[in-house]
């Protein structure tokens, strides 16, 4: 399987595994990656374990291009076995560890993977369902047999054809079924030089960089990248506290990886602490909020550096320094939307008004004035999508659209207004959900409301406020701040659930928060709509 990008540049191919040999050769015994406590991979374990691993796939008749799955938590594991299908040549498909039956079904049927990496206690369900298995087990057992028997020098493997699938990553699924994402071999090896390059400072022995979301996405790109510097990575399963608690505190982590949504649970769980150790904390993904950053701020200091990144085009697309993320949440009236940042070099961008975006309300403000559809196209960009019926091609000349909603401000920063798929239409007026539920951060744990709306004759959709475990009380403040809002953009209900529903990365699925509350009240209609519950459910 090959790319048929026009983009494919002088680089023909790449040699995956005499880069990493040549890794172990400059760092060795240094330790590249560890949980944090007791557990610790080697540059040399990692070198050895990633060119068993791509020996077995050769065995086995796993040719370049070839899709193979890998179904593995947050541990070491994860990090040797996506090293080891790289220097195969293969298609590495990172799966969700999580995910259910049906899931695996989609996500074979998308990528037609046959092979699954997984542990031996998934053996029978996936060998039921028609895959083959190769278990982290007996991958050890065969690293331990070949380091008895084989001289200690790895042999160096042949490249792989830089336009051949490399890797193929899964969209979220928020607006629908989930697609894959292809990248060919050239894409990642860009993806990862472009984000060394706009590195702000060059990681250093002893630089300890801290993953606690999935890493089958963004804490794997950060990896690949920290190798490269002979620094090491803490590998969590979440926000781990008592492994990260005594790591703030004795200064061992100088960077973390955190989204909004990890980053609110690390301050949360350190209420009142300062930590000076940490040098950048590295943010995207989501919105980060007023309230947020000033917590971060108040903990660590000035360290946040926000970028935008996507499934469909991998960091780095814009990035905000940490020193012009504090100027800009300095401001004292700050512009509506998210600010990420200025596109980063080989990177373009354009603002395209969405069919609908031409028919705002009179009221809108400047900015809303100025947005529409963000399109992107940059070398390090995905060549196409997938699913179940085959290949989606990107738009007219390679533009991908990517379904935010945004704009340039003045500065040539790009703002971020919200998605496309969640624009809510209510009484005549649209309204973006991103803009209310950036107003009620710091009302409650800042990561636990949800903006979404029900279905309704009277208005189209109804505004609601979906909270998480936050009690009656919260609506006393909540209206405070929504009269800062046009009427018409004030939902119209607020509601408290114990849980709401996340994706694996940790982000709320407003569709999902959709559902979970149609499953438990009807939607009494009309010119002041509210809710009762549903026979057989508690308040």
């Amino acid at each position: 399987m090959s790319t048929n990008s026009s983009i494919q540049g002088s680089i023909t191919h790449i040699n995956w595994s005499e880069s990493l040999n040549q890794l172990a050769q400059k760092f060795g015994p240094r330790t590249f990656a560890s949980d944090g406590a007791d557990e610790f991979l080697t540059f040399n374990e990692l070198n050895t374990f990633a060119h068993v691993l791509a020996s077995v796939l050769n065995e086995k008749g796993i040719k370049s291009a070839e899709p193979v799955a890998s179904l593995l938590p947050n541990h070491l594991d994860a990090i040797w076995i996506t090293y080891g299908i790289k220097l195969n040549g293969a298609a590495e498909v990172p799966l969700s560890f999580n995910s259910t039956t049906d899931e695996l079904m989609w996500c074979a049927d998308v990528a037609k993977f046959k092979w699954i990496i997984t542990y031996e206690n998934k053996r029978s369900q996936l060998t039921q369902l028609g895959f083959g298995v190769l278990s982290i087990e007996e991958l050890r057992a065969e690293i331990d047999l070949q380091i008895k028997t084989v001289a200690a020098a790895v042999k160096v493997l042949p490249s792989v054809k830089s336009e051949d699938w490399g890797r193929i990553l899964f969209t979220s699924g928020t607006t629908g079924k989930p697609k894959g994402v292809v990248y060919s071999h050239q894409r990642r090896w860009i993806a990862e030089q472009m984000l060394k390059a706009s590195m702000p400072f060059v990681p250093q022995k002893g630089s300890k960089l801290l993953l606690m979301t999935p890493f089958v996405h963004g804490a794997s790109l950060m990896t690949f990248a920290w190798a490269d510097f002979g620094a090491e990575v803490v590998l969590l399963s979440g926000v781990d506290l008592p492994k990260i608690t005594p790591l703030l505190e004795s200064e061992a982590l100088q960077y973390i990886f955190a989204p909004p949504t990890v980053l609110g649970k690390l301050i949360q769980g350190h209420e009142g602490r300062v930590f000076k150790g940490v040098k950048c904390i590295f943010t995207g993904t989501q919105p980060l909020s007023k309230g947020l950053y000033d917590k971060a701020l108040q903990m660590f200091g000035p360290v946040v550096r926000v970028t935008y990144g996507k499934s469909e085009c991998v960091n780095p697309i814009t990035v905000l320094s940490p020193e012009q993320t504090h100027d800009f949440y300095q401001t004292k009236t700050l512009p509506a939307g998210a600010c990420v940042g200025w596109p980063q070099t080989g990177v373009e961008m354009k603002i395209v008004p969405h069919s609908e975006a031409d028919a705002l309300e009179e009221e809108g403000d400047e900015e809303e004035l100025k947005q529409g559809e963000i399109y992107l196209r940059a070398p390090q960009m995905s060549c196409f999508l997938l699913n179940p019926q085959g290949v989606i091609e990107h738009e007219h000349e390679g533009w991908h659209a990517t379904g935010d909603l945004g704009y340039f401000d003045d500065k040539g920063r790009l703002m971020l207004t919200g998605r496309i798929a969640d624009v809510i239409k209510t009484g005549g007026y649209r309204v973006n959900p991103d803009e209310i539920e950036l107003l009620l951060a710091g009302s409650v744990q800042w990561d636990t409301v949800s903006i979404t709306s029900l279905p309704s004759e009277y208005w189209g959709e109804v505004i609601i406020a979906v909270a998480e475990g936050v009690g009656a009380e919260w609506t006393l403040e909540v209206s405070t701040r929504l009269s800062a809002l046009s009427k018409y953009k004030q939902p119209r209900i607020l509601l408290d659930v114990k849980a709401l529903p996340r994706n694996p990365q940790g982000k709320i699925s407003r569709k999902k928060v959709r559902e979970l509350v149609l499953s438990r009240y009807e939607l009494l209609d009309g010119p002041y709509p509210t809710v009762q519950l549903l026979a057989g459910n508690k308040a």
